[in-house]
């Protein structure tokens, strides 16, 4: 299993944009797939972004789709969320996670997660 530490989170207005990072240490990060969740204030944890472990594929949650991009760099063991145009609907903590399916946006299938890190889109 992989050990993650999300970072780049805080306060941002509407419109404004955040990149988070997900750094991991542990064996073979690249035969991860790699996956960002969040759990807004009250509700249940939602699939947002999916990134295969090869960096071809990709998938989005409809809500994110054209405002947020996740991408991966192997050399650093690191995947991103790039999140623009942010909506104060986006506000929760954001976590990353883990996966040894190619590509996945079932959170069963995620078996090494991180602390996750708060994200507030302020109207």
């Amino acid at each position: 299993q992989l050990q993650l530490v999300e970072s780049g989170g805080g306060l941002v207005q509407a419109g404004g944009s955040l990149r988070l990072s997900c750094a991991a240490s542990g064996r073979a990060f690249s035969s991860y797939a790699m996956g960002w969740f969040r759990q807004p204030p009250g509700k249940e944890h939602e699939f947002v972004a999916a990134i295969g472990w090869r960096s071809d594929t990709t998938d989005y949650a409809k809500s994110v789709k054209g405002r947020f991009t996740i991408s991966r760099d192997d050399a650093k063991n690191t995947v991103y969320l790039q999140m623009n145009s942010l909506k104060p609907e986006d506000t929760a903590i954001y976590y990353c996670a883990a996966s040894l399916e190619v590509l996945t946006t079932d959170p069963t299938d995620f078996g090494s997660w991180g602390q996750g890190t708060q994200v507030t889109v302020s109207s």
